[in-house]
C-alpha cells in the first residue's frame, strides 16, 4: 500500500495544484495585463473572491431554458476536470492515464464546448446563437489542429498516452527534436488562444455581444452557475499551459518534487506570455480567425511530416 501511494501522491498533489492555482493563473494574466497597462491591478486572489461570491448567491433561469442549460455547467466542469486528471505536469505521471488518453482529453474538451454551445442555443437569445455559431465554427477548425499535434507528438515519442509521450520526450536529443517541436508548440500556441477564447482571436474584458465568442454563450448563467463556468476555463487555461510546458521544457532527470516547482513554475511563465500577447496585439476581425487557425494546421501537419526525419 506505502508503495502504490508514494507513486500516486506526486500526481495527486500536482492535480491538487492544478485544481487550487488555476484560479490564480487567471489572477496573475490579469496583473500582468495591468502592468502593461499601467495599471496596479487587481490583487492575485481576486478571481478565487468572485467564485466564492457567486457560489454565495441563486441561480435564476429563463422560462424559455430547458434542463439542458441547468445542467451545461456542471457537465462542462466535469468534462474539464476529467481531461485535467490526464494531462501529466513535467515529468510527474497524470493521475488517469493509459495508452490513448489523447484522444479521450480531446473528445471531453470537445463535449464541454458542445454542451456549453446547446446550452446557448437553449436560451432563445440571438446574442447568444451568434456566439454558439461562432464557437462552433472556430471549434470544427481547431479540432483537427488538436488531434494532429497530439498525434506528432506520439509519432515523434512512439507512445500513445499523454504521460509516457511527456516522458519519452524529455529523454530525447533537444536538438534533434528542435524542428518538430517549433511547428508543435505554435500549433499549441494558437489551439491554446483559440479553445480558451483569448486574445487575438476574442476579448474576454468586452461588454459588446456583437463582438464576443465565449462570454456572450453564458450571458444568461448566474450564481453557482456562472461559478461553475469560470472556474471550468480556468482549469482549460491549466490543461493548456501544462501542454506547453511538457512540450517546451526538458525536465528529465530531476526529482520528482523539483519536477512540480518547474512544472508550476513554467505555467506561470506560459501565463506571462499570454498577458504579453494580449497587451500587444488588438482582437483579428472574425473573418481573420479561421486564417490564424488554418495556420496553426499548417504548423501541426508540418511537425507530423517532420517526424519521420528526427528517426
Amino acid at each position: 500500500m506505502s508503495e502504490v501511494l508514494t507513486t500516486l501522491l506526486p500526481s495527486l498533489v500536482s492535480l491538487a495544484l492544478a485544481l487550487g492555482l488555476a484560479l490564480w493563473m487567471l489572477g496573475l494574466l490579469a496583473r500582468t495585463k495591468a502592468r502593461f497597462a499601467g495599471r496596479a491591478g487587481a490583487p492575485l486572489m481576486q478571481r478565487y473572491r468572485d467564485v466564492f461570491k457567486l457560489l454565495g448567491k441563486g441561480a435564476v433561469y429563463s422560462r424559455t431554458t430547458s434542463a439542458i442549460f441547468k445542467a451545461s455547467p456542471i457537465v462542462a466542469l466535469a468534462t474539464t476536470l476529467v481531461a485535467l486528471s490526464m494531462v501529466p505536469l513535467g515529468e510527474v505521471e497524470a493521475a488517469v492515464h493509459f495508452d490513448g488518453d489523447l484522444f479521450v482529453v480531446a473528445g471531453l474538451l470537445a463535449l464541454g464546448r458542445f454542451i456549453t454551445m446547446l446550452a446557448a442555443l437553449d436560451t432563445g437569445s440571438p446574442f447568444e446563437g451568434m456566439g454558439a455559431s461562432r464557437e462552433a465554427h472556430f471549434g470544427a477548425l481547431l479540432e483537427p489542429v488538436f488531434l494532429i499535434s497530439l498525434l506528432a507528438l506520439a509519432r515523434l515519442t512512439g507512445a500513445s498516452s499523454l504521460t509516457d509521450m511527456m516522458q519519452a520526450l524529455h529523454r530525447m536529443d533537444a536538438a534533434s527534436t528542435l524542428p518538430v517541436v517549433v511547428p508543435l508548440v505554435a500549433a499549441l500556441g494558437v489551439a491554446y488562444l483559440v479553445e480558451n477564447s483569448r486574445m487575438p482571436v476574442d476579448d474576454p474584458t468586452t461588454h459588446l455581444e456583437l463582438t464576443m465568442i465565449h462570454e456572450v454563450m453564458i450571458l444568461d448563467h448566474c450564481g453557482p452557475d456562472l461559478a461553475f463556468i469560470e472556474y471550468a476555463a480556468a482549469l482549460k487555461q491549466w490543461l493548456f499551459a501544462a501542454l506547453l510546458v511538457g512540450v517546451v521544457l526538458p525536465i528529465a532527470s530531476v526529482p520528482v518534487w523539483a519536477s512540480v516547482a518547474v512544472g508550476v513554475a513554467g505555467i506561470a511563465v506560459v501565463t506571462v506570455a499570454v498577458g504579453v500577447v494580449e497587451s500587444s496585439m488588438a482582437r483579428l476581425r472574425l473573418l481573420n480567425v479561421p486564417g490564424l487557425i488554418l495556420g496553426a494546421g499548417a504548423a501541426s501537419v508540418v511537425a507530423f511530416l517532420l517526424t519521420g526525419m528526427v528517426h
